[in-house]
């Protein structure tokens, strides 16, 4: 049996929370590496059947050693852009020939799980005060304490909240793999 690329850790702001306006991010983004080669595939990958086929990815390149003008994923290629001061350090951008555009928190590769918990799910809580990137990320301690957009002890299964506890589940969600 072929070994096949781990999925991206993604999550996503349910599809029943307020229009992008409200909220600054629309997810999460926890990365691997700061290889972008080897993870903005499975990222890529993830997204193409929930968003529609992205074309673009836009990073600030603080963070990362070596930024590809292009990657390739399910027979497409996507063009790598990026900006220094006209982009948040913990954001990517993407973009889509129908949809779009999508940001996403990026959590750093080096973050502990339970930092990383509490921060995809502040992202794609969809609710309470706009938020931006590097606000989530200047939120979260370094020591792991909680930090006041949570609202309580979070485990891997909690990554994903709903807007409202009464509203279902959204239909489609993103793959969430360790």
């Amino acid at each position: 049996m072929p070994l096949r690329a781990p999925t991206a850790r993604l999550a996503l702001r349910p599809v029943s929370c307020p229009p992008p306006g409200y909220v600054e991010l629309d997810g999460a983004w926890w990365p691997r590496s700061r290889d972008l080669t080897e993870e903005l595939p499975p990222l890529a990958d993830v997204l193409d059947p929930l968003w529609g086929r992205i074309t673009r990815i836009a990073v600030n390149p603080r963070y990362w050693p070596i930024l590809p003008r292009r990657i390739f994923v399910n027979d497409h290629v996507v063009k790598v852009g990026w900006f220094t001061s006209e982009l948040d350090p913990h954001k990517i951008l993407l973009l889509s020939g129908t949809a779009g555009p999508w940001d996403l928190l990026v959590i750093p590769p080096e973050t502990a799980d339970p930092s990383a918990a509490r921060l995809m799910a502040a992202a794609s809580a969809g609710i309470g005060p706009r938020s931006t990137a590097s606000a989530l990320m200047a939120a979260e301690q370094p020591d792991g304490t909680p930090s006041s957009y949570e609202a309580g002890p979070l485990g891997r299964a909690d990554w994903r909240r709903t807007c409202d506890a009464a509203l279902p589940a959204p239909a489609v969600s993103a793959p969430v793999a360790w």
